[in-house]
């Protein structure tokens, strides 16, 4: 008997392995089918694809700005104020600075607030969101108390305090947007997350033991990063506009360090707006496309991940 049961296994094991791999094969392809799916509605959204590459030239511009600048950003010149010329392509600001090379050092900056600003809130948002979802009861009133009077508070007024207390920098203004931004996120994730824990899938987890932290993790958020990255992208393109409107009132990223907003704080004088438009017009018309840019892309993305979708 114990020769057949081994010749048995011999016989089934091979069977058992060759299935394995066909299930993973299969999984496999469906997760790439999927990413296929979504690839193409994005793709068919043509703003959508023309937003992604003013995007990325624009990420290319901010990386390789010492490279592209035909100036030193910093450095004064003896023309101040000049018009555009040869050696100045879009002229030179009230102290002699080369504009061009200035907004494309400030393409940084605005992209720093944005991606950095969004990464810091969208972490604190989901892990009290998921948290508060998953667990209800005492813990979700808690958080959820706490996020509404987050939210009652007029956002812009409490950064413009929090600014004034703390200082501006690039550095503040990044932690500031970060650590007021994340009620939006904590509700967005806990209303998924409570609908995801009934599902069968979570509640066999937790049948088979598998701590909660893994489940949360592996599990239930996994299912919430297609509503959390298009809310991230729209937050990226709000995130660039407060830091303009921070710097234009003066209370954002401050010289020398150069900012599409502060750029604009020139443009306050009736003069500059009528005889000097190269000194607005450049850093405005960055911040709108930029903005329009991302808007562009999320909406893609979530035209992309919306199930309800057919082609």
């Amino acid at each position: 008997m114990p020769v057949v049961e081994t010749k048995k296994r011999k016989e089934l094991n091979p069977n058992q392995h060759q299935h394995d791999k066909q299930e993973i094969l299969h999984n496999l392809e469906k997760e790439e089918s999927y990413f296929r799916i979504i690839a193409k509605r994005f793709l068919n959204h043509k703003l959508a694809v023309i937003g992604l590459i003013v995007l990325f030239l624009i990420m290319l511009v901010a990386i390789f700005a010492p490279f592209i600048a035909t100036k030193d950003p910093y450095q004064i010149n003896a023309a101040f104020g000049a018009p555009p010329s040869a050696e100045y392509w879009l002229g030179t600001d009230l102290v002699g600075r080369d504009v061009f090379s200035r907004i494309l050092y400030a393409s940084r900056v605005s992209l720093m607030v944005g991606f950095g600003s969004v990464l810091i809130y969208t972490v604190i948002g989901t892990i009290i969101g998921a948290v508060s979802g998953y667990f209800g009861g005492r813990v979700d009133m808690i958080f959820m108390r706490i996020t509404d009077v987050f939210m009652s508070f007029p956002q812009l007024m409490v950064i413009l305090v929090v600014v004034s207390i703390f200082g501006p920098s690039l550095l503040n203004i990044i932690v500031i947007l970060g650590v007021l931004g994340w009620p939006s996120v904590a509700r967005l994730v806990r209303g998924s997350v409570l609908s995801l824990k009934e599902v069968d899938f979570v509640k066999s987890a937790v049948v088979l033991g598998i701590s909660t932290p893994r489940i949360l993790f592996s599990h239930i958020l996994p299912n919430v990063m297609a509503p959390l990255l298009v809310h991230a992208t729209f937050g990226i393109a709000a995130a660039i506009i407060i830091e303009a409107s921070l710097s234009y009132l003066g209370m954002g990223v401050q010289p020398p360090i150069s900012s599409w907003g502060n750029m604009l704080t020139d443009a306050q004088s009736i003069t500059v707006i009528s005889s000097q438009p190269w000194l607005w017009i450049p850093p405005g018309i960055m911040i709108v496309i930029t903005v329009l840019a991302i808007n562009f892309v999320g909406d893609g993305l979530r035209d992309a991940l919306d199930p309800k979708m057919t082609n």
